[in-house]
């Protein structure tokens, strides 16, 4: 026979809603060169994905590299000012102008970099409007914004040089696609 006795700890998140509305010209503010090192989980309709993800981002281009759990490159996708390349394991290179359709296309699910490059940073996409849920700290608890909800559940405890606060582990849901993201290591470019 087991007994026990399990105490559960409530905590009560006071959260203050801020809408935000599109604006021209705010561009800088996010970080614009930032790398990330992390691991991703993808469960889309049909398709999902389980794996290692690199990240090197500058304000006109990016490249992400997405890897097998045994750490063997899945794809590598580019985005430039010419457009998008997606390169897989066996070395068909697709090509797109938006990184979106062209991840949904190849890898059957949309990664949606033009948001994600301000979410992974706690902050909105500054071109559409959005709502963003702050906890008692200032800091992001979720955004909602272009049909995608963003729960930021964990942050990293020590503040970054230049930037704050940056998240440790973040969802990215809406109808037909659920991502998560877990972040092992920043590196924030001044």
């Amino acid at each position: 026979m087991f007994t026990g006795c399990a105490v559960f700890e409530s905590r009560e998140v006071v959260v203050t809603t801020i809408v935000t509305q599109p604006s021209e010209g705010t561009v800088k503010e996010a970080v614009t060169d930032f790398g990330l090192i992390g691991r991703v989980l993808v469960k889309a309709d049909k398709h999902g994905f389980s794996g290692g993800v690199h990240w090197q981002h500058t304000d006109i281009s990016d490249e992400l590299l997405l890897f097998s759990p045994l750490g063997q490159t899945v794809a590598q996708i580019d985005r430039g000012p010419e457009g998008v390349y997606l390169i897989t394991s066996e070395q068909k290179t697709y090509y797109a102008s938006s990184v979106e359709d062209l991840t949904e296309d190849v890898l059957g699910w949309r990664l949606p970099l033009s948001g994600l490059q301000f979410w992974v940073l706690g902050t909105h996409f500054p071109f559409t409007m959005s709502e963003k849920d702050l906890d008692a700290n200032g800091r992001t608890v979720a955004i909602r914004q272009d049909g995608w909800k963003i729960t930021y559940l964990d942050y990293f405890s020590q503040p970054v040089p230049a930037y704050n606060i940056l998240p440790r582990v973040l969802e990215l849901s809406r109808v037909d696609l659920k991502l998560r993201l877990v972040i092992d290591n920043w590196k924030i470019k001044d």
